[in-house]
């Protein structure tokens, strides 16, 4: 369970932690840390064929808890306005519905967790916009719509594996 990816992906609670720290180069600079445990621990766990349930749960809660503290920190400062953070992380409102769906329906014991394209490509953008907010750039009011567009998108993805899911396990 205690493996060197997935203790790569525990780093990312401690890296949102400098968060606390006003400095913008400390922010970056963990944001780029998370970013690089993100990708290594990811490729580790497929290279050595060491891809488990708890780490395919891990690896993105430990995405999120980064993310949200830092959006948090940068709410907290007038960096962002609730809207703006709110749409960033509108994808795992959606992840949040499906969730409850598969447990509503008693599938959460067979549902193979692996990540999905739309859940990397959200990650990916919600920490180049962290970069961007941290340097004091503005985004236009687009960009931060895109994130309830991959929401949507994740939901569909998530939900087109479950009906594949389904077909495989009544065979």
């Amino acid at each position: 369970m205690l493996s060197l990816h997935n203790s790569l992906s525990f780093l990312r609670a401690p890296l949102a932690f400098l968060f606390l720290v006003e400095n913008t180069t400390c922010r970056i600079t963990a944001i780029l840390l998370a970013m690089l445990t993100d990708s290594i621990d990811g490729y580790l766990a497929r290279r050595y064929q060491a891809v488990t349930r708890f780490g395919a749960i891990l690896d993105p809660a430990m995405d999120k808890f980064f993310v949200f503290f830092a959006l948090i920190v940068l709410f907290i400062e007038n960096k962002l306005e609730a809207w703006q953070a709110l749409a960033m992380v509108s994808r795992d409102f959606f992840l949040l519905l499906f969730g409850l769906y598969l447990s509503l329906t008693g599938h959460w014991e067979s549902y193979r967790f692996t990540s999905i394209r739309w859940g990397k490509v959200t990650t990916a953008l919600q920490f180049l916009i962290l970069i961007g907010v941290t340097s004091g750039i503005f985004f236009p009011t687009y960009l931060y719509s895109i994130f309830v567009l991959f929401g949507i998108l994740a939901f569909i993805e998530l939900w087109q594996r479950l009906k594949l899911n389904i077909k495989w396990l009544k065979r």
